[in-house]
């Protein structure tokens, strides 16, 4: 490691996650194996009301993961073969493949060089009389512009899903991600905000009906007593939340609003040592967010020289990552995909992921620091 550079900094330190408390985590290992409630058990419906109430919505629904929660709520609420779903290029793949497999068809969109999150403009530009339904997708933890989205699906009589798995307490206008659409769906992956230690994920919603659906659909279409009825109208799969991840994730959202302090600690101290310089495109600081909350699930800034940049931290022991391969949806041309988005195309040439969460260690966050600054002149 070079001179001057004080601390090794892995974009993510996954064995932090589980020493930093480990003795409570390993009671909940031991008492859930002790207790034998290993699926759709206490732990997940004590888990599903704390986030409802975190939330502030009527239901939240435990699940495997975030792509089934999309898929399952795409199900629920009648997307029919044929139907397009315009969704932004800058995006994971997961919210395509969900309404691939639900039947529909995903059409991405440009991102705004505003917030680098889908733009409303090209959103009303993309409905034909096949659009059923926009899905944003609240990238890094910032909110989309929620307000222009649901006039405009207001306006055309479209329904809103939101892909929120990056999201979980950021909010826009003081509303929560996840809350403004028909449904909203969570990742719990461990290197989310709100992490366990597998796969996990759950749906949002005010709607009775669609929350019972749902419920019904990740039991392979069980009522609530867990039996399927031989009158069953739903086909249903294996979806379930593991009460494993339930019980670590009832425990974490206990303390989540410190993580997210933490995040946005550090975000701020990012953007106040990289404002001054005028190769770097930075999201906006915490406290300059006008009407949205960011949680900083990531802290993506962009560059021309991004690729000599990211070299340069890597030889100080800096981890990075270019978010997704550096592929917006529309690049899946073996998937069907064919749009031009030439803002899209240039945001993922020039973007970088720094090191964010919120088990950062002060002498680390110097360490980025002076890594980033120490590549400009």
């Amino acid at each position: 490691m070079p001179s001057g550079t004080s601390a090794a900094v892995p974009f993510f330190d996954w064995k932090a996650l589980y020493a930093e408390r480990a003795d409570q985590y390993a009671q909940i290992f031991r008492d859930t194996a002790a207790g034998g409630g290993f699926i759709l058990q206490a732990a997940v419906e004590e888990f599903e009301a704390a986030l409802a109430d975190y939330c502030g919505v009527r239901h939240a629904i435990g699940l495997s993961d975030c792509t089934n929660a999309m898929m399952l709520g795409l199900r629920a609420d009648g997307l029919r073969p044929g139907d397009e779903v315009i969704l932004p290029g800058h995006a994971f793949i997961a919210a395509a493949q969900a309404i691939h497999f639900a039947g529909g068809i995903a059409v991405p969109v440009e991102l705004s060089e505003a917030d680098w999150l889908v733009d409303p403009d090209a959103i009303r530009a993309a409905i034909t009389p096949s659009t059923r339904a926009i899905m944003p997708v609240h990238v890094n933890g910032r909110v989309c512009a929620m307000d222009a989205i649901m006039e405009i699906a207001q306006d055309h009589g479209l329904a809103v899903y939101e892909d929120a798995a990056q999201a979980l307490g950021a909010r826009f206008g003081g509303r929560r991600a996840g809350t403004f659409g028909w449904w909203g769906a969570f990742s719990f992956y461990p290197s989310k905000t709100l992490g366990c230690f597998g796969d996990a994920g759950a749906l949002v919603t005010d709607d009775d009906d669609l929350a019972e659906t749902v419920r019904a659909m990740r039991n392979h279409g069980a009522g609530p007593d867990k039996a399927i009825s031989r009158d069953v109208a739903v086909w249903g799969t294996n979806a379930r939340m593991d009460n494993l991840h339930a019980a670590i994730l009832l425990q974490k959202i206990g303390w989540y609003d410190d993580a997210i302090a933490r995040r946005r600690e550090v975000a701020g101290r990012y953007h106040e040592a990289f404002s001054a310089i005028d190769a770097l495109d930075l999201p906006p600081a915490p406290e300059t967010s006008g009407p949205g909350f960011d949680i900083f699930q990531n802290y993506e800034l962009c560059c021309d020289a991004r690729d000599a940049l990211r070299d340069h931290l890597a030889a100080r022991a800096v981890g990075t990552i270019v978010q997704w391969g550096g592929n917006g949806l529309h690049r899946f041309e073996g998937l069907g995909f064919s749009q031009s988005l030439p803002r899209t195309d240039r945001f993922f040439a020039r973007s970088l992921l720094l090191p964010m969460n919120h088990l950062l260690r002060d002498e680390q966050v110097a360490a980025v620091i002076e890594g980033v600054r120490s590549f400009f002149p």
